[in-house]
């Protein structure tokens, strides 16, 4: 056997440089042409907090808010792959194109008057004047190229090394407040511009990608949480409760996420193809996530967290904040994609079924499977957010399909006698009738793979 390293791939340099040659001019064009409107229409209106008052004007913090404009350029250098390189460039080309479009459709100025500056800033401030006037203000694209260049370049750090571009990137984001290039409002949603792109072009799996449905349930599902998201954005544009209005955009966007996901996005919204759930949707999804977690604990209050079905099989809610690790699972069974996977060391199996819209028999003949699958490992937990439904349903799927239960009816029975809670309604039970009709989708499960060697 060899034991020579096969050799990195070639960095796509040509790749890097046509997507440099594309997003320069675009980024000087756009960007010129948004602060050259804004200053034609004469924007006057300005969303400052009082406090911001007491920010000190740091002209030497010059030096690390122009320091973008190379991290820019050499965060190709970190790109290790055609895709990598296709990816940025499209998050980069990304956070431009929705800045700009706020910049039209949002503007504002900067109400700061800088004070007098000397050598040896005031030829870098000269400079930035030049092309930059006061209006390109919220999202700060400063904060959103920030992040991408980041999350770029981070995976690729280790140790001091790391907290050294980590201190440097924090002061690059103080800067566009010390500097008085910004007020504070442009930095959340600078960051939120950030994250979207992030979300919106994942460095692993497939991308979202919209698969319109006609099922008219997940369309009214979808209409709730974008009239929600729309709810939200009403308020926070009224200017209610002046500035501080604005942080109702988080929980807007975090709804319309939602609604996106039940009108053509599906799961994906939530999590990537590994099952696990990006840093980016986490932050974009935290409002809604807060909602869902604290429902789930409302729903579940006095109720146990699990319950015994038979031969090592349970059934519960999501088991983050109930001591997984002392529980005894040896493997889950994720049926929840809105919540966060949990940590641990339990074998998981995630399939993202969408909270309150019943299985297809193809979904519940793969989550018997699952089930079959994960059985010799250890204790299996299947789990949704509730424990009532989404589970119910699989387990019942595994009980009929694994010649535990006598017919449907069996199997529905023995849920509901260990979870009296369990909700399986008409299209519950229409699913496991065709998965249990002759022509269903199989009457076995397959055999199950034996438990991996210490060694593996």
């Amino acid at each position: 056997m060899s034991d020579a390293t096969p050799a990195a791939p070639p960095w796509p340099w040509g790749r890097a440089l046509a997507w440099l040659a594309f997003l320069g001019p675009l980024f000087f064009l756009s960007y010129g042409a948004a602060n050259a409107l804004a200053e034609a229409r004469g924007v006057t209106r300005s969303v400052i907090f009082p406090w911001e008052a007491a920010i000190p004007f740091l002209p030497w913090t010059i030096v690390p808010y122009w320091s973008i404009d190379l991290l820019y350029g050499l965060s190709f250098l970190a790109c290790r792959s055609q895709r990598e390189v296709d990816t940025h460039g499209l998050r980069l080309l990304g956070a431009q194109v929705i800045s700009v479009a706020c910049f039209l459709v949002f503007p504002l100025r900067n109400s700061s008057e800088r004070p007098a500056i000397g050598a040896p800033w005031s030829p870098l401030f000269d400079a930035l004047a030049a092309f930059d006037k006061p209006y390109n203000q919220a999202p700060a694209l400063h904060i959103s190229l920030l992040l991408i260049i980041w999350a770029r370049f981070a995976p690729r750090l280790r140790g001091p090394a790391r907290g050294l571009a980590g201190a440097w990137a924090l002061l690059i984001a103080l800067s566009t407040l010390t500097t008085w290039q910004h007020h504070f409002i442009d930095l959340p949603s600078g960051a939120t511009a950030g994250l979207l792109c992030l979300w919106l072009f994942p460095d692993r799996g497939l991308r979202p990608r919209w698969q319109p449905v006609s099922d008219p349930h997940r369309r009214r599902l979808a209409g709730r949480y974008a009239l929600g998201a729309l709810i939200c954005t009403g308020l926070a544009l009224s200017g209610a409760w002046g500035g501080w209005t604005l942080w109702l955009l988080w929980p807007a966007i975090s709804l319309a996420a939602v609604a996106l996901a039940y009108r053509g996005l599906g799961a994906r919204v939530f999590r990537e193809d590994d099952g696990q759930r990006s840093a980016a949707a986490a932050w974009l999804l935290a409002p809604y996530t807060l909602a869902a977690r604290l429902n789930a604990r409302l729903w579940t209050r006095g109720v146990p967290r699990a319950v015994a079905i038979t031969d090592g099989v349970w059934l519960g809610r999501h088991p983050i904040g109930s001591g997984l690790d002392s529980g005894g699972y040896a493997a889950l069974l994720d049926l929840a994609p809105e919540l966060p996977p949990p940590s641990g060391p339990a074998r998981r199996i995630s399939l993202p079924w969408l909270d309150l819209v019943p299985p297809q028999p193809a979904d519940l003949a793969a989550a018997a499977a699952a089930i079959e699958a994960l059985r010799p490992h250890g204790p299996v937990l299947v789990y949704c957010a509730l424990g009532y439904s989404r589970s119910a349903a699989a387990v019942a799927a595994w009980l009929l399909l694994s010649g535990r239960a006598n017919d449907m009816g069996d199997a529905l029975a023995r849920v509901q006698a260990a979870r009296p809670q369990a909700v399986l309604g008409p299209e519950h039970r229409r699913a496991l009738a065709a998965l249990a009709s002759p022509t269903g989708l199989g009457q076995t499960l397959p055999t199950p793979t034996p438990p991996p060697s210490a060694q593996e």
